[in-house]
């Protein structure tokens, strides 16, 4: 099964997938800072840990999930939806 492209979605597909990309970014991005702000303490106490490393490829999953979630929102707007 191949993905849709944005503009072949339904009304009701694009809100509901719009919803949950945005709740599943922002879960991503504050477990991200609470993540960062975990190993920067470590770093504090421990020095470098290899455990540093993982916020930094976290990154792009966010940044794709925020450019995917823009991209819902502008055909949302297209389409004159709530």
């Amino acid at each position: 099964m191949r993905n849709k492209l944005i503009t072949e979605y339904t009304d009701e597909e694009l809100l509901s997938n719009e919803k949950k990309l945005k709740i599943l970014t922002v879960m991503l991005g504050a477990s991200m800072v609470l993540l960062f702000f975990a190993t920067f303490i470590l770093m504090i106490k421990k020095g470098f840990t290899p455990l540093m490393i993982i916020p930094i490829c976290l990154l792009p999953l966010l940044i794709i999930n925020i450019i995917n979630w823009n991209g819902l929102k502008k055909e949302k707007l297209r389409r004159k939806l709530k």
